[in-house]
């Protein structure tokens, strides 16, 4: 037996849901036309300073039909290794050098990843994640 789910809207926030669904209802986006409209009425609903609750449950529903179809239509790759580490770095305000001596990670390797002459090693990726305080699964995207 399926769970009901309990949406505790006021009938003002009621109005303001069933509003925007009768203006864009919410069904799977099928084109890039449609996910551009779905686009523009996210773009309109987050400029709005104040979300009641009737509005915030259909951005919700609304960004989730958005993000399944761009999964799926409009994937984005892994970030290389040697982006993702000249980001980290950058973020954190570190240079090469820093970061060899910080992390226990030798210059050569550092150069060579950042130059996209190799990969990141599990070790190198372990060490990483300790000094950038991520999780490993961040930095194995390309493993």
């Amino acid at each position: 037996m399926a769970a009901k789910a309990k949406f505790n809207l006021r009938d003002r926030e009621k109005d303001s849901y069933l509003n925007l669904v009768m203006d864009f209802p919410l069904a799977s986006i099928r084109s890039d036309e449609h996910l551009t409209a779905a686009q523009h009425v996210m773009d309109r609903l987050l400029a709005k300073r104040n979300l009641d609750d009737g509005e915030d449950m259909y951005l919700d529903a609304l960004s989730d039909l958005v993000v399944a179809y761009e999964d799926e239509n409009h994937p984005i790759p892994p970030a290389s290794d040697a982006a993702m580490l000249l980001h980290l770095m950058e973020s954190k305000g570190i240079n090469q050098i820093q970061l060899h001596r910080d992390a226990g990670i030798s210059k050569s390797t550092i150069s060579e990843v950042l130059a996209g002459k190799k990969p990141f090693s599990r070790q190198v990726i372990r060490k990483l994640a300790d000094y950038f305080h991520v999780d490993v699964s961040m930095l194995a995207g390309n493993l």
